[in-house]
């Protein structure tokens, strides 16, 4: 018998009240959407990837919002990418002094820029380089250690699932991460959960933990991929996406869908923080990225939505939520 996604495990010496874990989010994993992830019944939330260099170079912005963790957040991961062992070193000290539970390392994002600068998933064909920063990430931070990374570089490529085991026998990481698709496929296909189940069984002698990543979009795709692949927890990406319920779901604390006075709460909360992480004028035209997950699920659609990307500040979207609200009210 499997423990069930309810259950609590332990990533090093961190202790993790469920099996479902917030993935870290490009441009979105701020500290308001993790802790949005932890309300909504999250055991784990992971920051967006933060430059080991900006950290290292004390760079303003970096630090003051990539770096900013909420006292509710806890357990939180802070994920870093870069190339240099050294710089990663001093990185993971700075995150750990800010707060950071755990720290993480991007070995998988697929982005050319990353990669082209020897981080992300370009590390799959450095493992040796791999290895060392992982390890001066242990011993920078003292915290445990977890990396995310894809498969491979291309179809059919598994080199990194034999990295995630040099890793943990190496490195002595203490959770991989694993995406199931190669990085040129990026989102595109269906992730082969078996690469996971194989790398759960060739660390199943170790103490690290292993999560399935990828292609979770809803409740439900990630029961399956938790079972086929026989890893210790699951990690939503997209699913997640204006859709915060999701992990009420999995650590079995909601079975119906969300009203839509909890949806039209939601993104207001979610409104009301980035203003106070951004300040008026910058949430404004960050809040645009987040409407269309929300109204989508309020059948909120074409110019209606629409009117949501035109509007110039949180004031003016605020109003029009509320007539849409009426609206909806009305229909029903």
């Amino acid at each position: 018998m499997r423990p069930p996604l309810t259950a609590p495990f332990r990533i090093g010496d961190v202790e993790i009240s469920n099996r479902v874990l917030l993935a870290p989010l490009a441009g979105i994993g701020n500290w308001f959407v993790r802790l949005q992830a932890r309300r909504h019944g999250a055991g784990l939330a992971v920051s967006e990837m933060v430059s080991s260099f900006g950290l290292h170079h004390r760079n303003e912005r970096t630090v003051r919002e990539l770096l900013r963790i909420h006292p509710a957040e806890h357990p939180v991961s802070i994920q870093l990418f870069g190339h240099d062992a050294e710089v990663m070193r001093s990185a993971a000290g700075i995150a750990a002094a800010a707060g950071a539970d755990v720290v993480d390392i991007n070995m998988g994002c697929p982005v050319r820029k990353v990669c082209k600068a020897g981080a992300g998933a370009a590390l799959i064909r450095s493992p040796d380089l791999a290895i060392r920063l992982a390890q001066a990430a242990g011993e920078g931070s003292g915290r445990p250690v977890t990396v995310k990374l894809r498969s491979g570089l291309e179809p059919g490529d598994v080199s990194g699932v034999d990295l995630a085991v040099r890793l943990v026998e190496e490195a002595g990481v203490a959770a991989i991460a694993l995406h199931p698709r190669s990085a040129t496929a990026r989102h595109q296909g269906r992730p082969d959960y078996a690469l996971v189940r194989d790398l759960a069984q060739r660390l199943a002698g170790a103490e690290a933990r292993v999560i399935v990543s990828g292609g979770l979009a809803t409740a439900e795709e990630a029961r399956c991929a938790y079972e086929e692949s026989c890893a210790d927890g699951v990690m939503i990406a997209r699913g997640a996406l204006g859709n915060p319920w999701i992990f009420e779901e999995l650590a079995g604390s909601r079975a119906a869908s969300p009203s839509r006075a909890e949806i039209v709460d939601e993104l207001l909360w979610t409104m009301d923080r980035a203003e106070e992480h951004l300040g008026p004028e910058r949430a404004a035209r960050y809040a645009r990225k987040f409407y269309p997950w929300y109204l989508e699920q309020l059948g909120v659609r074409g110019r209606e939505a629409d009117a949501f990307q035109r509007t110039e500040s949180l004031e003016q979207a605020r109003s029009l939520l509320a007539t849409q609200g009426e609206a909806l009210a009305t229909a029903a």
